[in-house]
């Protein structure tokens, strides 16, 4: 790569000042007109003043300007803003404003720690290095720049985590740029699996095995490198954006490449069969890599691709359209498939170590004169309650429940801290976003109850393995004071159910996860069609300006929740003002082939809707030997009657189900903007499914 032919180049590293590489940070220069005081002391013994000057930054400067700012941590994010930055400086007042080049930050988006610490979360901005600008209010004496003091990165990837087995399907968004066919991404040097352009600031890439930790991006078009250090995060995730179909259409050629879905290694010996009979398939067998390539004039139109390996689960992908097939095969856990007799590999935990956030939970009381502290929460009235706060990580499942911590991690009014109330969480590598939660907690009852009155966000901190990041301070400024309507119209009570609806609210914070409020779940009984209201959303301005209320409802049997049901799990909304309505329920399936409790071929499947939204995909997960081994199937669309190759053909060793009972479990999906030609595994469960439906039938083999 030459040096010179890269655009940018985002490092932990500030910009170079009178002609020297500086490791921590460059003095900003006062303005014109401004003396300093030092100017013509000639260069006397610096002195720090404890009371304007962080010793961890401005020990060694060579003069003690009483304005200045040193330097940002991190030193780069990217284009689209909303990362956390810690401003290193001098004389910071609490009216402290900042300018991102031409763009002033936000007041609420500014939290003054003292004198020589504040923290902002970065504006938009365009790519490339801008100058950062600190003055404390109107005060221009006190205005200082820093050069180049912050660097927009030229391109993001979304997610920008995924796990160390690689697969994961990343887009990865860029600003001016202008990538096209001869593009390369690497992810920590190696390149994608695969790499699609879709448009000159646009490419999906698939992420090749790799280590845990923070890895770079780069992009080469030409001459033209873009490097973003730290841009993607190898980590324990589930997160399912990987494997599954792409490529162009089927023109007599086909590439199927099968990996293990918890190491990510390829199975060699892998058998894949290209039809939908054993007899008349074409047949074949991965190699060392884990790929088979078929060239065969009958791959003109879509072709039912099946994948087994000895002690794996198989998958089936019904009427595949395009060129290139990804699979990740679950390996069956039983000590029979350990090699040479030993255990089967573990999976699950953490992958490498965790790293450590230090922060507080700050009031501001600028925000409301006369209040104080906690002001915005109500004093306790029962000798059981008290006030409390609760911090969180942004999670996956917008449609979780949300659980009160254990007491031990209660803050409350009387925790420590320098600003206000100090937490220490241990979160895996990457880039983090975390919430807070203020309330009153009675643990007299049962269950405790928690009631939240106002909250906090941070977004992108960034976190390294076996490091303490610190200096985290969460604004508690957020009321929740809104109440979310939503308009239900609940799908038809059947014979087996659902027959009762489970609706709740989350926020969806930008790309950052859902934050799962404790507003709690309505449950009205089937039939139902009207207005359910949630009280104690916050608005969507300040910290959670660009983040939507993310509203489901789900019909349900029992008060287990149990199927066969039916879910609208992603409606978004941005507004309280207009109630959300929700009425799309998929409709619930039925299998018609094999019939309940009867023998199945192992082959033929035919299954109905109900009444209800189109099914883009149905998915089957046909389970035998108690569990333990599980079929994948994926047809597109909805009611439909398929043949798959009957695997007992192959035999139990080649991935085959035993013979016994096995449970058929059926989803319909709704997928936004689906197209099954570009389906990834993250579709293939309800986290990626915006509606579904749900249900399961017994047979035996």
């Amino acid at each position: 790569m030459r040096t010179a032919s890269r655009r940018f180049l985002t490092a932990r590293f500030a910009p170079i000042c009178a002609g020297l590489t500086v490791v921590s940070a460059c003095i900003a220069s006062a303005p014109e007109g401004i003396r300093r005081q030092t100017d013509g002391d000639g260069g006397g013994d610096f002195t720090v003043d404890p009371q304007t000057t962080s010793s961890t930054t401005s020990t060694g400067l060579p003069d003690a300007d009483p304005h200045a700012l040193l330097g940002a941590d991190p030193t780069h994010g990217p284009f689209n803003g909303g990362q956390r930055v810690l401003l290193h400086g001098n004389g910071f007042s609490s009216k402290v404003r900042v300018w991102f080049g031409d763009v002033e930050v936000d007041p609420s988006a500014i939290v003054p720690i003292d004198p020589s610490r504040v923290q902002v979360a970065a504006p938009p901005g365009e790519a490339g290095p801008v100058e950062l600008t600190a003055q404390n209010g109107d005060d221009t004496s006190t205005r200082r720049s820093l050069p180049g003091g912050y660097v927009y990165d030229a391109l993001y990837a979304s997610p920008s985590s995924g796990p160390i087995s690689g697969g994961t399907t990343i887009e990865l968004i860029g600003q001016g740029t202008r990538w096209d066919a001869t593009t390369v991404a690497r992810i920590d040097q190696k390149p994608c699996t695969s790499l699609a352009v879709d448009g000159p600031t646009r490419l999906v890439c698939t992420v090749p095995q790799g280590t845990p930790g923070a890895k770079t991006i780069s992009v080469t078009t030409g001459d033209d490198t873009i490097l973003v250090l730290d841009g993607y995060t190898y980590e324990d995730s589930q997160n399912g954006y990987k494997g599954g179909l792409s490529g162009a259409p089927l023109a007599g050629r086909l590439k199927v490449l099968a990996y293990n879905n918890f190491t990510g290694d390829p199975i060699p010996g892998a058998r894949v069969l290209v039809g939908n009979n054993v007899s008349s398939a074409l047949d074949g067998v991965a190699d060392a890599s884990g790929v088979a390539v078929f060239e065969n004039p009958s791959l003109d139109a879509p072709r039912t691709v099946t994948v087994a390996a000895t002690c794996h689960s198989p998958i089936s992908f019904v009427d595949v359209p395009v060129d290139t097939v990804t699979v990740y095969l679950d390996p069956v856990l039983t000590p029979a498939c350990g090699a040479s007799g030993d255990p089967p590999p573990p999976v699950g935990g953490k992958v490498g170590s965790a790293g450590a956030l230090e922060g507080e939970l700050v009031w501001d009381e600028s925000l409301d004169p006369g209040s104080a502290a906690w002001g915005n929460i109500p004093n306790p009235k029962r000798a059981t309650e008290r006030q409390a706060a609760y911090v969180f990580t942004t999670g996956v499942d917008p449609l979780a429940t949300f659980q009160l911590p254990p007491e031990y991690q209660a803050i409350t009014p009387d925790t420590s801290g320098e600003l206000g109330h100090g937490f220490t969480m241990y979160l895996a590598p990457g880039n983090r976003s975390i919430y807070a939660l203020a309330g009153l907690e009675d643990r007299s009852t049962t269950p405790p109850r928690f009631t939240a009155y106002a909250m906090g966000v941070v977004r992108g901190i960034p976190l390294l393995p076996n490091q303490v990041t610190t200096d985290v301070f969460v604004r508690i400024d957020q009321p929740l004071d809104h109440a979310l309507s939503m308009d239900v119209i609940a799908p038809a009570k059947g014979p087996k159910g659902p027959d009762r609806i489970q609706a709740n609210v989350s926020l969806m914070i930008g790309n950052d996860g859902f934050a799962t409020l404790p507003i709690g779940a309505q449950s009205p009984l089937i039939p139902f069609d009207g207005r359910l209201t949630f009280v104690g959303v916050p608005p969507l301005n300040r910290d959670l300006f660009g983040a939507s209320y993310h509203s489901s409802a789900r019909a349900v049997t029992g008060q287990a929740g149990l199927a066969p049901l039916s879910v609208v799990g992603r409606v978004l909304s941005t507004s309280t003002s207009e109630p959300v309505r929700i009425g799309d329920f998929v409709g619930v399936p039925t299998v018609e082939t094999p019939a309940q409790n009867s023998a199945w071929d192992g082959a033929h499947l035919a299954t109905s809707f109900s009444a209800g939204a189109p099914v883009d995909l149905s998915v089957y997960d046909i389970a035998s030997g108690s569990g333990l081994i599980r079929w994948t199937v994926a047809v597109p669309a909805g009611s439909h009657a398929v043949e798959l190759p009957d695997l007992r053909q192959l035999g139990i060793e080649h991935g085959a189900l035993p013979p016994g009972p096995v449970t058929i479990g059926v989803y319909g999906a709704r997928i936004d903007a689906f197209e099954y030609g570009k389906l990834v595994y993250r579709q293939l469960k309800p986290q990626g499914m915006a509606a579904y439906s749900l249900d399961s039938f017994s047979a035996h083999l």
